[in-house]
């Protein structure tokens, strides 16, 4: 069996992903090798979508999902739509069906290259997202940030959207919080025993959202897909919006659109983005070796 095997760098909306072909082997891309790919500027990424041999009939591949700081990650939509991307452009099919850890994902590639990603039901049980305290309602959870009489940030709706979510609703400009000072506290807060995706969601319209995520074993990212569904199911579920949604993600470069549907027949969430290519190359999965197409082999620092 060889050392290496074939990866492309993709995005989506910004969100940096790295798409591991692990078919046809029985290891594992490993976190030591995570993180040493996301120390090197060139391979820094979001999330690992490790394409895995299926493992349920019926399926397509198994997806196994890794964080920057090398821990599991149970979905993650700019990620699935760029496996889409890679498997429709090697295989000539449009229509993919995967597993994950959260469960079963259906996805499809149109004619226009945006690609839909069936995400499956949003969950708002307080033990299932989970939560450290009960809440009958958890679409405005206690929590704040900052002094009582006046927090920064408060009230957030909670969900999981295959990993947990807090939805922080506000009214100025997203770009203008510090997020990348207050996620950590946050994504670690003893609320959330799994840790959480945070989010702030700027309301610009009945049919609109702007949005801005710290990712959780990610970090401050240009893009998260799951959390833009779970902004735009936590908006409908409020009243703040119906429920179909342009999220624009404001942090994305340039800012870039989703739009996702909570679909009112089945509860379904569907996602449909873009998803790019930019280039590819060899990696070795236990240790993060890596060399790009047509370059020299090079090691992640």
């Amino acid at each position: 069996m060889s050392a290496t095997v074939e990866f492309a760098r993709m995005n989506g909306l910004g969100n940096k992903i790295l798409v591991v072909d692990m078919r046809g082997r029985p290891d594992k891309v490993t976190p030591a090798a995570a993180v040493a790919l996301n120390a090197d500027p060139q391979t820094e990424f979001d999330q690992i979508m490790a394409v895995h041999d299926p493992k349920a009939e019926g399926t397509d591949a198994f997806i196994d999902i890794l964080n920057s700081d090398g821990s599991k990650a149970q979905a993650c939509g700019n990620g699935t739509r760029c496996v889409v991307q890679a498997l429709a452009a090697e295989t000539g099919r449009k229509a993919f069906t995967f597993q994950t850890v959260a469960g079963i994902l259906y996805a499809v590639e149109h004619d226009d290259g945006t690609i839909s990603v069936d995400m499956g039901k949003p969950v708002f049980e307080w033990n299932r997202i989970p939560l450290a305290e009960e809440f009958h309602d958890t679409s405005r959870i206690e929590l704040q940030l900052g002094p009582i009489d006046n927090p920064v940030l408060h009230s957030p709706s909670a969900m999981s959207m295959g990993n947990p979510h807090a939805i922080f609703w506000v009214d100025k400009d997203v770009m203008s919080y510090d997020l990348a000072r207050f996620g950590p506290l946050l994504e670690n807060h003893p609320m959330f025993p799994e840790r959480a995706n945070i989010t702030l969601a700027q309301v610009t319209s009945p049919t609109s959202l702007t949005t801005r995520t710290w990712e959780r074993g990610a970090g401050l990212t240009l893009a998260c897909g799951s959390a833009a569904c779970s902004a735009a199911v936590s908006a409908a579920r409020t009243g703040r919006t119906g429920r179909k949604v342009t999220i624009n993600v404001a942090s994305a470069k340039p800012s870039a659109t989703l739009s996702i549907e909570w679909r009112e027949r089945d509860d379904h969430v569907i996602m449909t983005g873009p998803a790019e290519w930019e280039w590819s190359g060899r990696l070795d999965p236990s240790t993060g070796l890596w060399s790009r197409d047509g370059t020299q082999e090079v090691e992640a620092q």
